[in-house]
């Protein structure tokens, strides 16, 4: 009589990395919260994606978990690296070498896209300073206003403080 095998096959899931009800932040949009995880195959057949609801705008974004793994969403600073965020903001910034704006732009987009906080906050201090040598065009003032609302929704989660509260902190250090 062949053998019967009675074993259960183990699930091809993987486990993901995060969970519905979780605050996030995607790069260049926000922080936002999990709130599904769901089969979508426009990414490829069974593929599992996470929905995630931006806390500043009425917005839904559908994002690949496997991209989603791979980077593209990152947690939450910790209040000591929100701290780190708003002490480096006081600090001038690095010397830049003269390059035209056109190229400048794409390198402060790619701050303001990367994982990193520190980028943003970056971008927004070169910013400021910036303004003080001279008026800022509207796509600088974009970039600029950009890079503080970045910061302002994710320091007030992490700091557990209100938007407005972290707002009027950052725009009096540059006042």
């Amino acid at each position: 009589m062949p053998e019967v095998n009675n074993k259960i096959p183990e699930s091809t899931d993987k486990v993901l990395r995060w969970q519905i009800g979780e605050r996030v932040v995607y790069p260049s949009h926000g922080v936002g919260e999990i709130v599904a995880i769901e089969s979508n195959d426009l990414f490829g057949p069974g593929a599992k994606v996470y929905v995630l609801e931006l806390i500043q705008s009425p917005r839904r974004v559908t994002i690949a978990t496997e991209k989603a793994e791979k980077g593209a969403l990152r947690p939450i600073v910790s209040p000591e690296e929100a701290a780190k965020i708003i002490s480096s903001l006081k600090e001038p910034p690095p010397a830049s070498k003269s390059v035209p704006w056109t190229k400048r732009q794409r390198i402060l987009n790619d701050k303001l896209a990367s994982c990193c906080l520190q980028d943003v906050a970056d971008v927004v201090r070169e910013l400021y300073h910036l303004k003080n040598v001279k008026d800022l065009s509207f796509s600088q003032r974009r970039l600029f206003d950009t890079g503080i609302s970045l910061i302002v929704q994710e320091l007030s989660i992490s700091l557990q403080r209100p938007d407005k509260e972290i707002e009027e902190e950052i725009r009096a250090m540059f006042a």
